[in-house]
């Protein structure tokens, strides 16, 4: 397992999957991780190349939030906006 957490391509192909998941299941929720996947593939690429597992999981978690937080931020209905419905489709 450790030795699968450390290749880079693993991570990008997860983020692949990740994305697609969430054109499938949207809701920004898989985006965020798909996000943070990538991030931490191409780092693997540079600066994170010797860390150990433990420290790659622990940057994806942290990317991962931070991700869905701007995502979260800059997609949301602005405060106080309600969708409300005046009349049925049926009529």
């Amino acid at each position: 397992m450790s030795a699968i957490v450390s290749i880079w391509w693993v991570w990008l192909a997860a983020a692949l999957a990740l994305a697609i998941i969430e054109v499938l299941a949207p809701g920004f929720v898989f985006l965020g991780f798909a996000i943070g996947a990538a991030i931490v593939g191409l780092m693997l690429l540079g600066p994170l190349s010797l860390a150990s597992p433990a420290m790659l999981l622990l940057v994806f978690a942290a990317l991962s939030l931070a991700a869905w937080l701007v995502l979260r931020r800059f997609f949301a209905l602005p405060t106080g906006q309600v969708k409300t419905f005046d009349s049925d489709i049926n009529d």
